[in-house]
């Protein structure tokens, strides 16, 4: 979850713009159904940063802001194996018989824009890795592929709680800054579009344990409010940082 409160040390971090023409998120407390979350969880942009680097998985420090601008709903072939072995797959199918082989829907979003605020010393460790991954950068399902959108850049997060500096080109902006589509802790502001998702932090290796952390977020972006002593600001942008819930 939060790193906690911003303190009032100013933070460098590693500002990367991603896009993907279409994703899909399911949402896990809804099992069963394929409910399509509106953001990727923290979890499935670790995944991706793992990606990026090669390693088993990622736990680096983050602030994240995502948003769609349109959604829409596909048809795919489940292929459930019977855990008794009665239907066993070949060749990656299984018979269409009475809990086999079955057609659902499942939600996806279009034009996902994911902004990400990676601290010092992860953003110079992952700078070169996501300009040359190790493998391909994919967003949620496995062909939902995801690519940068510009150069990655450094960028000075200042902590919100602060007043700004002019003469240092740092807006006066005392606890105040613009939500837009940030994630954000439960405590984080109190925008009145915003609202509260149960998103996966961490999945195991072995894929058994799940954490879970609440988060605000705003579909309609969110302007000017009065923020946590978590927050940060990049130029008026409010940012918050995020670690890994657990060593799992």
């Amino acid at each position: 979850m939060s790193t906690g409160t911003a303190g009032g040390r100013s933070v460098q971090a590693l500002r990367v713009e991603l896009y993907a023409p279409v994703a899909s998120f399911r949402d896990p407390m809804f099992p069963r159904v394929t409910r399509c979350l509106p953001v990727p969880p923290p979890s499935t942009v670790r995944g991706m940063l793992a990606a990026a680097s090669g390693n088993t998985r990622e736990l680096a420090v983050f602030g994240m802001a995502a948003s769609s601008s349109g959604h829409g709903v596909d048809l795919e072939t489940y292929h459930p194996i019977a855990a008794d072995g009665s239907n066993p797959a070949i060749a990656g199918r299984v018979r269409t018989v009475k809990g086999g082989a079955t057609v659902r829907e499942r939600p996806f979003l279009t034009d996902v824009r994911l902004t990400l605020w990676i601290p010092e010393a992860d953003g110079r460790r992952l700078e070169p890795a996501l300009r040359r991954p190790v493998w391909g950068l994919r967003l949620g399902r496995s062909q939902d592929v995801v690519h940068l959108d510009g150069v990655p850049c450094w960028t000075e997060l200042h902590p919100a709680g602060t007043a700004g500096n002019p003469a240092e080109g740092v807006a006066p902006m005392d606890g105040v800054a613009r939500v837009g589509h940030a994630l954000a802790p439960p405590d984080g502001h109190c925008a009145r579009q915003a609202v509260t998702l149960r998103l996966a932090e961490t999945v195991s290796s072995d894929r058994l344990r799940t954490s879970y952390g609440s988060y605000l977020w705003c579909r309609e972006p969110g302007g000017l409010e009065r923020v946590s002593g978590s927050a940060y600001r990049d130029d008026e942008q409010a940012v918050w940082l995020f670690d890994a819930a657990g060593d799992l």
